[in-house]
């Protein structure tokens, strides 16, 4: 076997892997407060893309337009709630899945109408150069690892730490229980749809210089979110997390050594990932099972 081959897959699949574990953990924060899935996240993610992009060609510095788009991103993901979800929230699920796909199809057709389908190039402000010693990793892909650590880790400190983090966990354990202790139940899940698309915001540009900027950028990434949050388990925020970079390193090593996969049918990888947790375990390897006494 060809070692250093090994090691560089891995360290690509851990880069990637960790796009994955955001947009896993924005589909299973907004999973907990609502128990749907949010088929839009991916299109969410491409729409404030575009925006920071938008941002850069006016001549926006790049981190400047980084924080910017991250803050339009969290107002826009409250705003959807509020105006969007808040008033179907006790409607049939195949309510809220008919909402879902008509909020991907206008984010993607309007992308499309404001910025046609031409790709375009996402800057990296990380450069293109090597990190380590015979190309085993890329600055952008060493630079996508450490944006996406810091995140996670100060989400965990928000989420452990502070009287907001605190209240939204409350508020997708048990919304009864935590209504009684004063918490405004509502607030707390449109604030955890702004934080999902501000952190979609984040996979999003982090992921553009790889795959280009175009409005079908994040379907097959989305594909791949939604089998990270599987894996993991959709109660489990950090199981998502695991199950990112897990996914992100077995489809990347799966698709250089097994033979019959190749790269072409990478995707494939992920669709048998969630088919085979599912069998063996429904609620995902860290989900919790909910019981439900009737």
């Amino acid at each position: 076997m060809n070692w250093e081959l090994l090691l560089h897959q891995v360290l690509a699949g851990l880069a990637t892997g960790g796009i994955y574990a955001c947009i896993a953990l924005a589909v299973v924060m907004i999973y907990q407060a609502i128990d749907h899935l949010n088929f839009a996240q991916g299109e969410m993610a491409m729409f404030s893309t575009f925006i920071a992009w938008q941002l850069i060609e006016w001549g926006c510095p790049y981190w400047v337009a980084f924080v910017l788009t991250i803050a339009l991103s969290f107002v826009a993901g409250v705003a959807i709630e509020r105006i969007v979800f808040k008033p179907i929230h006790d409607a049939p699920v195949l309510s809220h899945i008919v909402v879902f796909i008509a909020l991907f199809s206008i984010l993607n057709s309007l992308a499309g109408w404001i910025w046609d389908y031409t790709i375009k190039n996402f800057p990296s402000p990380f450069g293109t150069r090597s990190l380590l010693g015979n190309g085993l990793i890329s600055a952008h892909d060493g630079g996508m690892i450490a944006v996406t650590l810091v995140l996670l880790v100060l989400l965990y400190l928000f989420f452990r730490h502070t009287r907001i983090g605190l209240a939204m966990r409350a508020a997708a354990a048990n919304p009864e229980s935590a209504r009684l202790a004063g918490i405004r139940v509502g607030w707390m899940i449109a604030l955890g749809w702004g934080m999902a698309a501000a952190i979609g915001a984040v996979a999003g540009m982090l992921i553009a210089p790889v795959v280009f900027l175009e409005p079908n950028m994040m379907l097959g990434i989305l594909l791949y979110g939604f089998a990270a949050a599987v894996v993991g388990g959709l109660t489990s925020p950090g199981g998502a997390v695991v199950g990112g970079f897990a996914v992100g390193v077995i489809e990347n090593v799966a698709g250089t050594f097994i033979p019959y996969f190749g790269r072409e049918l990478k995707l494939t990888i992920a669709l048998l990932l969630i088919v085979a947790v599912l069998l063996v375990k429904p609620s995902g390897l860290f989900g919790r099972t909910v019981v439900t006494r009737v």
